[in-house]
C-alpha cells in the first residue's frame, strides 16, 4: 500500500490532483479558525471549554469540524448543502418536473444542481441568522457560565455576521466543486471527511484523561469497529442479469451477463442525520415553553427522557427512527418497477424470473430482506457513542461510532477506489491489493 502511495505521487497528473486536493483541505481548515467579524475571539475561547451541544447543533458542529462553536466564517460548514441536497432528492419523488429533470441525464442533473445551490444559500441565510440570534444569548450554546461573546449587538454588525457566514457557506460549496472538477473527486464528501477527521485527535486526547487502560481498550475496540464497518459497507447482494441476443442489421448484440449490486447499507448516513434532526425537535420546541412560568407536563417529560442520550427511551426512539428512515430513503432512491421496466426494454432478465412485474416483485423482496440488517446495523453503529457515554464516561462525540465513523469509512473507501482506478489505468497496482 505504501508503494502504491509512492507511485501515485510519482505520476505527474495524479500528483497534481492530490496536492490540489490537500491544498483545498488546508484552506477549508484555515477558514474554520477565522472568527466572524463582531465576535470576541477571546471570550469565545473561554466559553468553549464548558460548552456542550446536542441534537442539531451537535450535528452541525460535527460537520463543520468544530467551527460552529468557534463562530468562524465557516461556522455553518457543509450542513446547508447537505440539507438542500436531501430536500431536492426528496422533491424528485413529489414534483414531476424534478423527476423529469432527473431522467434527462447530464443537462437535467446540472439544473437540479443549480436548484441545490440556490436552496443552499437560502438555508445558509436562515441558519446564520438563527446562529447569530443564539450568539446574542450565548448561554444556549455554551452553557450558563457564558454571558456575552458579542461586544457590539447593533443591526449593522448582525447583518455583517449573517452575510459573512452565508458567504462562507458559498465558498465551501465552491471549494467542494473545485475538488470534484480538478481534484480527485467527491469534493463535498472530502470536506466533510476533513471536518470530522480534524476532531479525532481532540476526541482521543479527551479519552486519555479517563485513564490509559480505558484509552487502550477504546483504541482496540475502535479498530474492531472500523473493520466491521468496512466489511458491511463493502457487502452487497449481486443479482445476476442475462441479456438476450438480438440481431440488429447484420450484427448480433446482447448475450452478455452482468449483475445488479444491492448494498446492505444503501441509505448511507442519511437515516442517522434524519433521526438526529427529528429527535432534537421536541427539546428545541420545549425551550420556548420554559420561560413561560410553570412549564407544561410534556415539557418536563421531554426534559427527562429525550434530552439525555443515555436514557433508554431516547435510545429506543433513536433506533426506531433510524430503521424507519432507512426503509423510507431506500424506497425513494431505488425503484424496483423502474429497474424491471428498463431491463425488459433492453432485453434483460433475471435467470428463473419472468420479465416485467415478477422481476419487480423479486427485486422488492430481495431489497426488503437486505435492508433489515442494514437498518439494524445503522442503529447499532449510531448507539456506540451513547453506550460509550455510559460505560466510559466519554463525550457523546465519541470518535469510533455514529455519524463520524460511517462518513470517514465511506468517504475513505470511495476515495481510495478512485485513486486506485487511476493507478490501474497506468498499469500500477492499486491500494486494495
Amino acid at each position: 500500500m505504501l508503494t502504491a502511495f509512492a507511485r501515485a505521487f510519482r505520476t505527474p497528473d495524479l500528483r497534481k490532483k492530490l496536492l490540489f486536493t490537500l491544498a483545498i483541505m488546508a484552506v477549508f481548515r484555515l477558514g474554520s479558525l477565522v472568527p466572524t467579524p463582531g465576535v470576541s475571539y477571546t471570550q469565545v475561547q473561554s466559553c468553549i471549554k464548558g460548552a456542550s451541544t446536542s441534537g442539531v447543533l451537535s450535528l452541525v458542529n460535527l460537520f463543520s469540524g468544530g467551527a460552529l462553536l468557534q463562530l468562524s466564517i465557516f461556522a455553518l460548514g457543509i450542513m446547508p448543502y447537505i440539507t438542500s441536497s436531501i430536500i431536492i432528492q426528496l422533491l424528485t419523488v413529489v414534483i414531476p418536473r424534478f423527476e423529469t429533470l432527473k431522467k434527462e441525464g447530464q443537462s437535467g442533473t446540472a439544473k437540479l444542481t443549480q436548484y441545490t445551490r440556490y436552496l443552499t444559500i437560502g438555508l445558509a441565510v436562515l441558519q446564520s441568522a438563527t446562529l447569530v440570534t443564539i450568539a446574542r444569548n450565548p448561554s444556549q450554546l455554551f452553557g450558563p457560565s457564558c454571558t456575552s461573546i458579542m461586544p457590539d449587538e447593533s443591526l449593522p454588525t448582525i447583518l455583517i455576521m449573517v452575510l459573512t457566514m452565508t458567504a462562507g457557506t458559498g465558498v465551501i460549496m465552491w471549494l467542494g466543486e473545485l475538488v470534484t472538477d480538478r481534484g480527485i473527486g467527491n469534493g463535498m464528501s472530502l470536506l466533510i471527511f476533513t471536518s470530522i477527521a480534524a476532531r479525532f485527535p481532540t476526541s482521543l486526547w479527551a479519552l486519555r484523561t479517563k485513564g490509559w487502560d480505558k484509552f487502550i481498550i477504546v483504541i482496540l475496540l475502535g479498530l474492531v469497529i472500523i473493520a466491521a464497518v468496512v466489511f458491511v459497507e463493502q457487502s452487497q447482494r449481486r443479482i445476476p442479469v442475462q441479456y438476450a441476443k438480438r440481431m440488429i442489421g447484420r450484427r448480433m448484440y446482447g448475450g452478455t451477463s452482468t449483475y445488479i449490486p444491492l448494498k446492505v447499507n444503501m441509505a448511507g448516513v442519511i437515516p442517522v442525520i434524519f433521526a438526529s434532526s427529528l429527535l432534537s425537535l421536541p427539546s428545541l420546541i420545549a425551550q420556548f415553553q420554559r420561560g413561560t412560568g410553570r412549564p407544561p407536563g410534556w415539557v418536563t417529560w421531554v426534559d427527562q427522557n429525550l434530552t439525555r442520550g443515555d436514557h433508554p427511551i431516547y435510545m429506543l426512539a433513536y433506533v426506531g427512527l433510524i430503521v424507519f428512515f432507512t426503509f423510507f430513503y431506500v424506497s425513494i432512491t431505488f425503484n424496483p418497477d423502474e429497474v424491471a421496466d428498463n431491463m425488459k426494454k433492453y432485453g434483460g432478465f433475471i435467470p428463473g424470473i419472468r420479465a416485467g412485474r415478477p422481476t419487480a416483485e423479486y427485486l422488492d423482496y430481495v431489497l426488503t430482506r437486505i435492508t433489515v440488517p442494514g437498518a439494524l446495523y445503522l442503529g447499532l453503529i449510531s448507539l456506540i457513542p451513547l453506550i460509550a457515554f455510559v460505560l466510559v464516561g466519554a463525550d457523546q462525540n465519541f470518535p469510533f461510532g455514529g455519524t463520524s465513523i460511517l462518513i470517514i469509512v465511506g468517504v475513505g473507501l470511495e476515495t481510495v477506489k478512485q485513486i486506485e482506478s487511476q493507478l490501474q489505468q497506468r498499469h500500477y497496482e492499486g491500494f486494495l491489493r
